[in-house]
Formats: C-alpha cells, structure tokens, sequence
C-alpha cells in the first residue's frame, strides 16, 4: 500500500501553479472543529499566508501551520446577542486593505465558506475593488457534525433529501423569509439540519410543529461537534428544549430532525 507523505504532497501541488500569488486572497474552510479535516488545499494556503483572518470556531491548532511572520487576526463572532470584535463590513475592509497592499490573505471560516458562513458577501467585497481571490471550500459542519455524532443526514430506509437551515438571520431583515411550511413538509421525508439555532431552538420547534412537523419526530442537539469538547442530547422534537435546557448546552451546536437519529443507538454511535 502506498503512503502519503503530507508535506511532501504539499510541497509537490506548490510547485504546480498553484505558489501563493501576492494581493491574492484565499477564503478557506477550515472544517467542522476537528483540525484533521482541512483539506490539503486549505492547509496549503495556510501555511502560504501573510496574513490570517481567522473565526473563533476554527481549531486554534491550525494556526500552529502559519508562518512564523504571518500576521493573526481574531475576527470571530462570540454571538449575534453580544458584543462584536469585528463588524462584517470592517472585516472586508480588513480584508481588502492587506490584499491591496501586496499580501497573501487567508480569511480562515469554520465549515465551509459558502455555508452560512458569509463567504459569498467577502467574495463579493474583493470582486467590487478588483482584488482577486480563490474559494477553498471546507467539509460543511451541516454533514460532518451529524456524523461524528454517528447519524447520517441520509439513509435510503428512512429518507430521500436534507434540508440546512439557519436558526440566524440577517437582523437588518423587517421580517423572516424562513417558510416553516415548507420544512416541515420537507421534515416527513427528509432530514432537517439546523445550524445556529440552539439561542433559538423553542421558538423554531415551536414554528415547526405549527406548520405540522411531528412533535414525536427523533431529534438530536449536538454541542461542539467533532471535538473533544462534543456532547449529543437525543430527545422527540416536543422535548428537545427541556432536554437542551436541562444538559446546558451552548453554542456553537447542530440540531438534527429526522429519523435518521435512531440510528445512532442501534450501531452508529462512534466518536466519544
């Protein structure tokens, strides 16, 4: 069987077209929590970096493959209800100043840029001032998180589609465009997937079982997802909350909807 020497592969793909390009910035994901699934491009672009902007639910360790004289920037959100180090638009800024002033920028996401993730509106920032980037896409907490958890979001014996939501919307929004009709329809052949929700998690169950989502439906609470800090409450979605409440468990976490959660007890339970 052959091995894979990963610095070794690094150091191959570099000298492939691919050598970090100054002004150039790089929006990575950088995966769910656990540092082991950055993918090698994103990984690559790290190490290549001048400057790190980076969120608060990356794993620090990555950071370690910076170059020593890379500039690190803490832009995370600790939560849309507290204080801010960093506006979106100031992060933009931030962005687009140290790519406009020569350096190779990597704006390090949690998951995957374009998956709740704002990637698209940096994309857009640097398109408007003409400064080139590259989209380093990352394995999406919607599908890595649920499975460290031992619960596929899709399994032929219990459902045909998923369904990813965001519990968090834009707050500049007069009103919600979430249709809870439609997930809830989506809900009784499929999974729901929500992210960002747990602040939120009574009133959008409640919205849910109003459009007609089963109350007894299987669901799942998953804190801290693929670390070692991971901790899963499984209860029907009319109990989830208490349950939640009753655990204390904070964000970030992942909720599950679906069927597919009782597989976890029979057998797909994996990652303690």
């Amino acid at each position: 069987m052959m091995s894979l020497n990963l610095d070794s592969f690094l150091n191959t793909i570099s000298m492939q077209n691919t050598s970090p390009q100054p002004s150039m910035v790089y929006l990575v994901g950088a995966g769910p929590g656990d540092p082991s699934l950055i993918t090698v491009r994103g990984l690559m672009a790290l190490r290549q970096a001048d400057v790190i902007l980076y969120d608060r639910l990356i794993a620090l360790e990555l950071l370690r493959e910076a170059k020593p004289e890379a500039e690190l920037i803490d832009v995370g959100k600790v939560s849309f209800r507290t204080q801010q180090k960093f506006t979106q638009e100031q992060i933009n800024e931030l962005i687009i100043q140290r790519a406009q002033a020569g350096k190779t920028v990597v704006r390090l996401k949690g998951g995957d840029p374009f998956v709740f993730g704002r990637g698209g509106e940096e994309a857009l920032a640097c398109y408007a001032v003409n400064v080139p980037f590259t989209i380093v896409p990352g394995v999406s907490s919607a599908i890595a998180v649920p499975a460290y958890a031992g619960i596929p979001v899709t399994h032929r014996a219990y459902n045909t589609s998923f369904t990813v939501f965001s519990g968090h919307e834009d707050p500049s929004k007069t009103e919600s465009t979430t249709d809870f009709a439609m997930l809830a329809q989506s809900a009784k052949s499929g999974t729901l997937v929500l992210l960002m929700g747990l602040l939120n998690l009574p009133i959008l169950l409640n919205k849910l079982m109003a459009a007609g989502l089963d109350p007894n439906t299987p669901a799942a609470c998953i804190e801290w997802g693929s670390t070692p800090k991971q901790r899963v409450v499984e209860a029907i979605v009319n109990d989830l909350p208490a349950c939640v409440a009753e655990a204390g468990l904070q964000p970030p976490a992942i909720t599950i909807i679906g069927g597919v959660v009782a597989l976890r007890q029979m057998g797909l339970q994996w990652f303690n």
